[in-house]
């Protein structure tokens, strides 16, 4: 995976989904998303909120995340939610530890509302097992230790927004060189 001027030199988008299970093609869906603008190595803006969909969370996506079917309620639909989205990332380079993940679940989620996603994607996670070979894993919160330095104070993880925070600060740090 390669990064040259065309993808540091646009608007960059570290985001993140929680979600009620692991396959979108199970039928499984985006519960929350979460988004960090980047323009030049800064923070421009942030995208946040939950979905409510008819499907119920799974206990062990639950547990990961936190996030139950009450929760949800009153949150706006999937439609209002991905239209605003569509809006809030436009034609900038996506950017998620676990892509792959990430983007065959909003693919999934923009194809149910007869939209298309063709923004390119980065994966931190790549990125890191290149450059890192070397670390103890390459979960996000290892990554961001390593990369930031410091702890990551008052972050809930697996929360959509605070894990997308991370990413955008590992992307920040990966594409210094």
């Amino acid at each position: 995976m390669r990064l040259n001027c065309h993808t540091t030199n646009r608007l960059q988008i570290a985001l993140d989904v929680e979600t009620t299970g692991l396959s979108p093609l199970r039928g499984e869906r985006v519960i929350e998303i979460g988004a960090v603008a980047i323009y030049d190595r800064r923070v421009i803006a942030e995208f946040q909120s939950l979905i409510n969909t008819e499907k119920r969370v799974s206990s062990s996506a639950r547990r990961v995340h936190g996030i139950s079917d009450e929760m949800r309620t009153g949150q706006p639909k999937p439609d209002e939610v991905f239209s605003s989205f569509r809006d809030f990332i436009g034609e900038g380079v996506l950017v998620a530890h676990n892509a792959p993940f990430d983007q065959g679940f909003l693919r999934h989620e923009f194809a149910r509302l007869g939209m298309e996603l063709i923004n390119p994607f980065f994966c931190t996670l790549e990125l890191s097992r290149e450059r890192f070979p070397r670390l103890r894993d390459h979960k996000l919160q290892t990554v961001y230790r390593h990369l930031c330095r410091e702890p990551e104070r008052a972050i809930q993880p697996h929360r959509a927004l605070d894990d997308a925070r991370m990413v955008a600060q590992i992307w920040v740090e990966l594409i210094k060189g």
